[in-house]
């Protein structure tokens, strides 16, 4: 209902308000704290200032101006501090309470120099607020506070983009059903089917609920809940399912289940959980942060104390001490991470991957398995022919006339499959009549008034059609993974042509790239075990797991997170649960909205190779991150000594001011090392070219169609022939000869081509010729 709806969509806006609302905190920061920059250095840079900002008169007039810049971006950003200091108190600082140090240390010591100013003026000592207005460091704390802000910022642009993937999945369902009542067809909205009602379903329609086959048949497109592209023949008594499309035919159905008792339901129930479910990840910055921020806070104190015991002023002492929180401000290590996210996505996508967040991002460089659907990922996900066998004595082309008349009227996708096929080839169709479907074994029609068939192995033994050594063939393609479809006229067998969806041309360049790596991979289908198996054997993947519907592949996600991370790739909408169960959701670009919105990663080209490519780049990034965490230590073990003093004896002091500074130059080492990684580039082999993996292979079979020979060729010139009758009566005297499989003839250069199975003696071929009308030199 709207409620469940609303409920559901909620998430979604939250992220949303979430993400506007960091961008607003940062817009704010940005406009403070820029003139407030200026304004503190301006002097130092000789940059222009109005004149009542300069001369000693007006110092106090230049200090609280500062300070009444710095409000506004504290206030903005007061969550820092709220969190930092109760992090702090509950003794697990952090990255929050580092932030909250820092700005806290340089506004109160900003404070504290507009009292001196203010004590230096009453006392009428211009020199002493002069050099007071040195110690004021507001800029510092608002650069603090505004760089971290613009880190959240990037971190809440990449989760904005939170989707509305179960939205989209209610949409899938059919908004009213046609319920049949006495007789009479009423059209109603889904919400008022109840179970037991019986609806009428046409073809194109979607079935509105889960429920069972009453009179009629129709071909469903299952491919919305098993993610199979093949249709599905239904007959009385067999189970259909909600958001399955009727391709073709007219039914009756009971409805068995309705509302949130639907499979559909139960996928978009999966969807939500497995997201609501799914843990944040642990930054490394907040697990430093965890060690650092006491450490510096006990270096801080330390170095006071030390000053004071050694009998320098208050001021001395808190200006090492303040110089030590400053100096070590978590900006760098703030930045570390989403700088180089944000670097490493637009990488990413400027080589087709999209990654929507910074968690996938960081996950996907310890992924342990890979977790493939077959159908649109392995595969292209669409039937096209792979095998022509002709019978003995059938010419190819032959077959392909009688399969592209019979399967022209269908619309079935495996007979558009053929149709496509024949078309290429420029082979057409002959006049079709009588055209009728056979629920649950084929077509029949009759093709220039000869009675023709096209379907399953069934449809054949039924009607008494011998199918000899074809039945072995058909079962061998099986194996393959192929679909054998067998075409006869008057009785015979011409042959079979086989359709399957065919691997991708990278699918198993993408898994040794993955074995490569280290990487385990799994492919899931709802495909029979026969199929997967072939599947599997083409492609390399270590484990096939076949037979699974959608609740079953986000059940093995389960399973198999267990033993490590997990990435799952897929496409259908029947992936959702299991891409959004998954450490790391992958989706093919070319899938459906839903699968795309439920993923963290989607690669835009299409492309199985760019899934390695994709854990190369977090690797890349991770690595980066380690680099920039790294360097931020390193200058912090550095710096925070010499802040604290250390060098003094060489005349080598950092008041809070230079410390400001050496933050800032540590942020922007560590966003010039970021930007090293647009210059990545995938390690991956060569793309393979654009035919497909498993190639079309036409043949023609002799005796024993389970044997694939060489193909030898003859050729005889001919003579006496004058037109294209002639070039007719030539062709099918050649093809009629055993052992032929198909005839060339060349009306221009008077030559006839024999394609052979095995060795057929010339004279036997020209004996064919002769006895046909014509001579043969």
């Amino acid at each position: 209902g709207a409620g469940s709806r609303a409920a559901q969509a909620r998430p979604v806006a939250d992220a949303a308000a979430e993400a506007k609302h960091v961008r607003m905190r940062l817009i704010v920061s940005a406009v403070f704290t820029i003139p407030l920059f200026y304004l503190s250095m301006g002097h130092m840079f000789g940059w222009p200032l109005p004149g009542f900002f300069l001369g000693d008169e007006n110092v106090l007039t230049f200090a609280l101006t500062q300070f009444l810049l710095l409000l506004p971006v504290v206030f903005v950003n007061f969550k820092f501090f709220r969190v930092g200091f109760k992090t702090l108190v509950h003794g697990a600082p952090n990255m929050d309470s580092l932030i909250a140090l820092g700005s806290t240390a340089a506004s109160a010591y900003g404070i504290y120099a507009i009292y001196k100013i203010g004590i230096a003026l009453g006392a009428g000592d211009l020199h002493a607020s002069h050099m007071a207005a040195m110690d004021l460091y507001f800029e510092s704390a608002a650069m603090i506070l505004t760089l971290i802000t613009l880190g959240k910022y990037f971190e809440a642009r990449a989760k904005g983009k939170t989707t509305g993937a179960i939205a989209k999945l209610v949409d899938l369902a059919p908004k009213e059903a046609v319920r049949l009542a006495d007789g009479v067809e009423e059209r109603v909205p889904v919400e008022a089917v109840r179970v037991g009602d019986v609806l009428a379903v046409r073809a194109g329609e979607g079935v509105p609920v889960d429920g069972t086959l009453l009179e009629g048949s129709g071909t469903l497109d299952e491919s919305v809940i098993t993610g199979e592209s093949v249709p599905v023949d239904k007959r009385p008594g067999d189970r259909v399912t909600g958001a399955t499309l009727n391709s073709t035919g007219w039914f009756t159905m009971r409805a068995d289940r309705v509302g949130d008792d639907t499979a559909l339901a139960g996928i978009i129930r999966l969807v939500d959980e497995a997201t609501s479910t799914k843990a944040p990840i642990e930054k490394i910055a907040d697990k430093i942060s965890g060690v650092f921020v006491p450490v510096v806070i006990v270096i801080a104190v330390v170095t006071f104390a030390v000053w004071m015991l050694g009998g320098a002023t208050l001021e001395v002492a808190l200006s090492h001490a303040i110089s030590v929180l400053v100096i070590s401000c978590p900006c760098a290590l703030g930045l570390a991470t989403p700088t180089a996210i944000m670097v490493g996505t637009g990488r990413g996508a400027t080589n087709g991957i999209l990654v929507k967040s910074a968690e996938a991002l960081e996950t996907a460089h310890d992924v342990r398995t890979v977790v493939l659907d077959k159908t649109g990922t392995v595969t292209e996900g669409a039937p096209s022919v792979t095998d022509v066998l002709a019978a003995p004595g059938v010419g190819k082309e032959r077959l392909l006339e009688l399969a592209v008349s019979v399967e022209g009227r269908s619309e079935h996708p495996l007979a558009r499959a053929v149709c496509a096929y024949a078309r290429e080839r420029k082979v057409y169709p002959l006049l079709v009549e009588d055209f009728r479907q056979i629920p649950g074994e084929g077509v029949a029609a009759l093709v220039d008034d000869h009675p023709s068939l096209a379907g399953n192995l069934r449809m054949m033994e039924a009607r008494g059609i011998e199918t000899g050594t074809f039945a072995e063939a058909a079962g061998r393609l099986a194996d393959e993974g192929k679909t054998p479809l067998f075409f006869a006229q008057d009785g015979e067998l011409l042959g079979i042509v086989a359709v399957a969806d065919t691997v991708k041309p990278s699918s198993a360049a993408a898994l040794v790239v993955l074995k490569g790596m280290g990487i385990r991979t799994v492919m899931l289908t709802g495909d029979n075990e026969r199929t997967a198996a072939a599947i599997q054997r083409e492609v390399g993947a270590d484990e096939v797991i076949a037979g699974v519907l959608p609740d079953g592949k986000e059940r093995e996600i389960r399973r198999l997170a267990e033993q490590g991370r997990v990435a799952m790739v897929g496409d259908g909408i029947n992936d959702a649960p299991a891409l959004a169960r998954a450490d790391v959701g992958i989706a093919i670009g070319a899938g459906t909205d839903v699968a795309i919105e439920s993923a963290d990663i989607v690669l835009m080209r299409n492309d199985l190779l760019d899934v390695p490519a994709s854990i190369q780049l977090s690797r890349a990034t991770l690595r980066n991150i380690k680099q920039n965490l790294f360097w931020a230590l390193v200058y912090n073990a550095v710096c925070i000594p010499v802040a604290a003093g250390a060098l003094s004896f060489m005349g080598l002091n950092l008041n809070p001011m230079i410390a400001a500074a050496a933050m800032s130059l540590s942020s922007v080492c560590v966003v010039t090392n970021a930007l090293r990684l647009r210059g990545w580039k995938p390690d991956l082999p060569a793309a393979p070219s654009d035919a497909p993996a498993s190639a079309p292979i036409d043949s023609t079979e002799s005796d024993n169609p389970n044997e694939k020979e060489s193909t030898m060729e003859k050729t005889l010139n001919v003579e006496g022939m004058m037109c294209q009758h002639c070039v007719a009566h030539v062709k099918r005297a050649l093809e009629s000869v055993e052992g032929v499989e198909e005839a060339v003839v060349d009306l221009d250069a008077g030559t006839a081509t024999a394609k052979l199975a095995h060795d057929v003696p010339e004279d036997v071929l020209a004996a064919a010729i002769v006895e046909a009308g014509y001579e043969v030199k």
